[in-house]
């Protein structure tokens, strides 16, 4: 009997035992999907288009008062600024229009071959024999001369004792030569035929002369003074001028006697010989660093 009672004790005791415990319930874990892997293609990358202003040239500045440099090629390279060429006009307008009402040349034209074969007034020509025309020798010519490099070396070229006499002697040159005849056959209003005239009768070997002519003419104005002489109320005051010319010249002599153009086969040596110098002392008035030379470049000698 006990045995039976121990027994049930027991069972309960174990029913008891299996109560308390709590009950473990265990749920699957929901499965996180795997997140998706995205591949993306960077895309180069693009600016967004700039407004772009085009592209201007800036224009070539001008010295101050609107000064240009340009430079004149004929018996003798020069450089000049247009204030010198305005100048030129200015001094020599009145003999040109004179002319032109005495021997039939545009003062158009005498002005625009002033101002190309002088290099407006400041080429070695001018100053040293007062030619502004490039007028050379040639057979008959008695007057005084000067030897200068131009097409051959040392050509014989006229000398004048004032530029208002070059101006004359280029109207003689033209008017008494029968291969410039045809010229006279143009309207004198026509500066553009007798440019091109001019050089079809051989007075220049450039065939650029007859635009060069003519861009002196229309850049400047030059055919205005044809207009006035053509008007028959224009009355030619070339006396006044050629007194003007005169004393100017003079001056410029004067000037001449101070310098020095080189030849051909000069050396420093021989030009400090010549005007009883120091080779230093030649080199130091004229700012030379050193012995080089060119034909044609102006020193001061005292």
């Amino acid at each position: 009997m006990f045995k039976k009672i121990l027994l049930l004790l027991t069972i309960i005791t174990l029913i008891g035992c299996n109560a308390a415990k709590p009950v473990i319930v265990t749920k699957k874990a929901p499965i996180k999907p795997k997140p998706e892997v995205v591949r993306t293609i960077k895309k180069p990358a693009v600016s967004s288009p700039a407004t772009t202003r085009p592209t201007v040239a800036k224009p070539v500045k001008k010295e101050q008062g609107n000064r240009e440099t340009e430079v004149i090629v004929s018996t003798s390279k020069t450089v000049v600024t247009n204030d010198v060429i305005v100048s030129y006009i200015s001094k020599f307008k009145a003999i040109a229009m004179g002319n032109m009402k005495n021997y039939g040349i545009p003062a158009s034209i005498i002005l625009a071959q002033g101002i190309l074969e002088s290099g407006a007034g400041r080429g070695d020509l001018a100053i040293s024999a007062n030619n502004h025309f490039g007028i050379k020798c040639h057979v008959g010519w008695t007057g005084e001369s000067v030897k200068h490099n131009d097409d051959s070396d040392q050509e014989c070229f006229r000398k004048y004792d004032n530029p208002s006499e070059s101006f004359k002697d280029h109207a003689l040159f033209l008017t008494g030569r029968s291969r410039y005849s045809k010229l006279f056959e143009f309207s004198k209003g026509d500066y553009k035929a007798w440019a091109k005239g001019l050089r079809a009768a051989g007075y220049a070997t450039d065939p650029k002369y007859p635009d060069k002519l003519i861009s002196y003419i229309e850049r400047y104005n030059l055919h205005q003074y044809d207009n006035q002489v053509l008007d028959v109320n224009y009355v030619s005051n070339e006396k006044q001028m050629v007194e003007e010319l005169t004393i100017e010249s003079r001056n410029t002599i004067n000037q001449d006697l101070f310098s020095y153009v080189v030849q051909k086969g000069d050396t420093l040596y021989s030009i400090s010989k010549k005007f009883d110098l120091k080779v230093d002392d030649l080199k130091q008035k004229n700012n030379l660093s050193d012995n080089t030379l060119s034909i044609g470049q102006r020193l001061m000698v005292k």
